[in-house]
């Protein structure tokens, strides 16, 4: 493991302090930072606006990134990417970049590994192994935006998103955020910096298996990112059987959580749900979901569903529901005025689909 400061993982004034602790001056870091986030520069020796011997020194005491890619698969006749990497401790790491004709999103993970234990989710499989920090998360985000270049850049013909950047970037892959929350929270404000990397903050949703005081904590934020839940069951039971998590913050007090997130931020929330044939897609279920969401004597709930149909996982004792059941469901929740899709699939030919991540 090395003991290099990642260039990723300082901020514009720990990028500064280190100059000057060279002696440099501190515009040197501002150069520096541009190159990292608004050139996307891989080496050092590319910095050509500074001196020969800075290059050289931050070539041999500092890293640009710490994640080893091991293997990159490509799905959806290459329009979805995922790429394994190696943390420094050997812990893996998983990303997918997903190409759309009118969008390009990065599904980014937090943790090596999750605590969560969702029955129905790969990565809970490996338990947690290890946290991210901001810059092995920053990371992620400009190996997408680079593969993304290089996806256009070797089109033999003129694409309608042609020389497009990466349009959101999803906080969705390995890892619970919230458990990992000052470090997720410090590449949110870095990927948003104006002066760097210049993302909308609108253009970044992070989700969670509903840790209640993450829920509050990002109500107080400033920046207005978007939040997705998952809920996956109108019921305690049902849910504390698929969700862990739920014995701990169950659907009462996420709901009242949600709400109080809602009328601070005045911010639209999605649930995401999956689903399982025979277990949580009935269509009672689904008017309990509509009830739960709709509650009588309140406002209705500012958000939105995302039916998702489970991805299959190794050794899960469970089943897809099919395309009549899932459509059922959804009716029942639009009748009762319950706004909602259902998540069109990508990367299920290399296990980068929803659940699927299990560094392999």
């Amino acid at each position: 493991m090395s003991t290099q400061p990642n260039l990723y993982d300082l901020s514009p004034d720990a990028l500064t302090r280190l100059l000057a602790d060279w002696g440099e001056p501190a515009y040197r870091a501002k150069q520096i930072y541009r190159h990292l986030y608004v050139h996307l520069t891989s080496d050092p020796a590319d910095m050509t606006d500074l001196s020969k011997a800075l290059r050289e020194r931050l070539a041999k005491e500092t890293t640009i990134g710490n994640l080893q890619q091991i293997k990159l698969l490509t799905g959806d006749d290459g329009m979805t990417r995922k790429v394994l990497w190696n943390l420094p401790d050997g812990s893996p790491l998983e990303t997918v970049l997903m190409i759309y004709p009118d969008r390009a999103t990065v599904c980014v993970s937090s943790q090596s590994g999750c605590p969560m234990q969702c029955v129905f989710c790969a990565t809970g499989k490996l338990g947690f192994l290890h946290d991210c920090t901001p810059g092995e998360i920053i990371e992620q985000v400009i190996w997408a935006e680079r593969e993304l270049q290089a996806f256009f850049s070797s089109l033999n013909r003129r694409s309608k998103i042609e020389n497009r950047k990466l349009s959101n970037i999803v906080f969705m892959g390995m890892g619970e955020p919230f458990n990992n929350y000052d470090n997720w929270w410090t590449s949110v404000e870095r990927l948003h910096d104006p002066n760097g990397y210049n993302m909308g903050a609108r253009n970044f949703t992070v989700s969670t298996v509903g840790l209640v005081p993450g829920i509050l904590r990002l109500a107080e934020e400033e920046l207005p990112i978007n939040l997705a839940i998952s809920l996956h069951a109108a019921d305690d039971d049902l849910r504390s059987d698929m969700m862990p998590v739920n014995r701990r913050y169950p659907i009462a007090d996420l709901v009242e959580a949600t709400r109080t997130y809602t009328e601070k931020t005045r911010r639209r929330v999605s649930f995401e749900y999956v689903l399982l044939k025979e277990k949580n897609d009935f269509p009672e279920q689904a008017l309990r979901l509509a009830q739960l969401l709709r509650s009588e004597g309140k406002p209705p709930l500012l958000c939105h569903v995302n039916l998702i149909p489970w991805n299959p996982v190794p050794g899960a004792p469970l089943n897809r529901s099919d395309r009549k059941r899932v459509l059922n469901f959804q009716a029942v929740l639009k009748e009762h005025g319950v706004p909602c899709t259902v998540r069109v699939e990508r990367g299920v030919d290399i296990a980068a689909a929803c659940g699927q991540l299990a560094g392999r």
